[in-house]
């Protein structure tokens, strides 16, 4: 399969090494400044850029009739947008707030604790999530897609950005601490005990392993969807 980079940072710099291991070819390697002309070598585009680029870069790849695996994120609002043009082009997206596979695992397990823990109104919820200081968004999209799956099955409402309490509101503390691959926690806090769900990244191989594999899925198949999809736990 070859391979087009949106993207050429510490992530992209993993990904090309985790995806020539599995016998893939990097045909283009694409950084803010360079032009989009080699992305016409590649049979897929694995983008990690920034927020503030992630959008038209999909819409150029789509447009192009290039699948798209997409991790960047701070971009939900385009969404829609997105999703229209898809369906318009017949074209092929995956994005994930994260790639690891041991996030995705922590994901359901993080939504089927929320729903046992939802009847017991005694604990208090928080969230922490601590990543490398060049992290442009806070709270993580990871955090956010914890937040969306406790939001889905508790009392809370929404959630926010700081330590202190808000009704119906989750709070996320959101460190930033140099060379932090990404740490989340989960707690429920109540006055006899604590229960707590932690995911420690030790290095972005796991981000990089899950990228090539969604990069390997999407190009048999067609639509919009998110590593849920890719390893089959919907």
């Amino acid at each position: 399969m070859r391979i087009a980079l949106l993207g050429y940072g510490k992530m992209g710099q993993t990904i090309e090494r985790v995806a020539i291991q599995r016998g893939h070819d990097v045909v283009a390697r694409i950084g803010r400044n360079d032009t989009m002309t080699d992305l016409v070598k590649a049979d897929v585009v694995i983008e990690f850029t920034a927020p503030d680029s992630a959008v038209s870069n999909i819409q150029l790849c789509v447009n192009m009739g290039l699948p798209v695996v997409c991790g960047t994120t701070g971009w939900n609002e385009k969404l829609e947008e997105i999703t229209e043009l898809i369906s318009a082009k017949n074209g092929s997206l995956v994005h994930a707030s994260n790639f690891s596979l041991g996030v995705n695992i922590f994901f359901e397990l993080n939504r089927k604790l929320a729903a046992m823990m939802a009847p017991y109104n005694d604990y208090r919820i928080s969230m922490e999530e601590i990543h490398h200081t060049q992290k442009k968004d806070a709270p993580s999209g990871t955090a956010v897609t914890l937040a969306e799956g406790i939001i889905e099955t508790t009392s809370l409402n929404k959630w926010h950005l700081g330590t202190h309490d808000e009704s119906d509101s989750l709070p996320i503390d959101a460190q930033r601490i140099e060379d932090v691959k990404g740490t989340h926690s989960v707690e429920y806090s109540s006055a006899i005990d604590d229960i707590e769900i932690k995911h420690t990244a030790h290095s972005r191989d796991g981000f990089a392993i899950g990228a090539v594999i969604a990069a390997e899925w999407i190009t048999k198949h067609k639509g919009i969807f998110t590593m849920k999809d890719v390893l089959n736990l919907s």
